[in-house]
């Protein structure tokens, strides 16, 4: 990939010649087809887990809530970091898997056809979908751990596709 004229040698594109942040120009990229997929865990005690899953929780089905905080935050992402390009997202899908005894995997994807990607929609996303997991669940179990945030997958655009190796 030849990195745009306004990029530094290293290949860092938010930054000008002069090393400056910026919003990079994407108006010369041909539109394409974009996928990205992003995974986080919530790791909790086994009893917080079983709360969850027997749908007792005082706050409601903790998932289906957790799922559409991660569809909206997916969508406001140009609004959350920096320099981030405001994307019409075609599809955004957000899965929550308990995973006994003591852990909820949470998967993101975001598709778009566009001029640049989506990974950070899906970081969003499942981001989000854990933090909204940990805020409706911090009554019962505040030891709460959200880990391994990372980027699955990324199909479509210039740079072409990624695959993490060791995925879960």
């Amino acid at each position: 990939m030849t990195p745009p004229s306004d990029s530094l040698p290293n290949g860092l594109t938010h930054l000008d010649s002069q090393g400056r942040a910026n919003m990079v120009d994407v108006s010369d990229k041909r539109s394409t087809q974009r996928e990205a997929q992003a995974q986080a865990w919530v790791r909790m005690r086994p009893e917080t887990l079983r709360l969850i899953q027997s749908d007792g929780h005082p706050k409601g089905d903790v998932f289906a809530v957790a799922r559409i905080a991660g569809i909206m935050a997916a969508k406001k992402t140009s609004e959350l970091i920096p320099l981030c390009h405001t994307l019409l997202l075609s599809s955004i899908n957000i899965e929550l898997k308990a995973c006994a005894p003591d852990s909820v995997k949470i998967v993101g994807t975001c598709r778009v056809e566009g001029q640049t990607g989506v990974e950070l929609e899906a970081l969003t996303a499942v981001s989000v979908a854990a933090l909204t997991l940990y805020d409706m669940c911090k009554a019962v179990d505040r030891g709460m751990v959200i880990d391994d945030v990372r980027l699955l997958s990324k199909h479509g655009g210039r740079s072409g596709h990624f695959k993490y190796e060791d995925a879960q």
